[in-house]
């Protein structure tokens, strides 16, 4: 059986890591990335079933290539993750992504990947 594959976009490699340790321990394989850039050209190679995507990057706001994402990869289950979860715009129906607001709740998180 195919283990399930997680992309982390996320420029603060200890949110990062974190990530890493918990989707680890649950038998997924973790891939990381720390820009936009570098996130969508692993989007292309690893083939993720789930994202995590910063919406603050150096390089670009994630929310506005959401809708993109998931038009490329309709099978997957985008999550966006933000200290400030009240600049992501909400979706216009769309696009559908789950938003997680940093420090992230591991016990809600944990609920949710079980």
């Amino acid at each position: 059986m195919n283990k399930k594959k997680v992309l982390i976009i996320d420029d603060e490699t200890d949110f990062c890591l974190l990530l890493q340790s918990f989707f680890s321990r649950k038998n997924y394989e973790v891939h990381l990335s720390n820009s936009l850039e570098a996130g969508m050209d692993a989007l292309q190679r690893a083939k993720p079933d789930i994202v995590f995507l910063d919406n603050n990057l150096p390089d670009g706001l994630g929310w506005e290539k959401a809708e993109f994402i998931l038009e490329q990869f309709p099978y997957l289950q985008l999550n966006l993750i933000s200290a400030y979860h009240y600049d992501v715009p909400k979706s216009d129906g769309t696009a559908s992504f789950r938003i997680w607001e940093k420090p992230i709740n591991l016990a809600e998180l944990n609920r949710h990947f079980a």
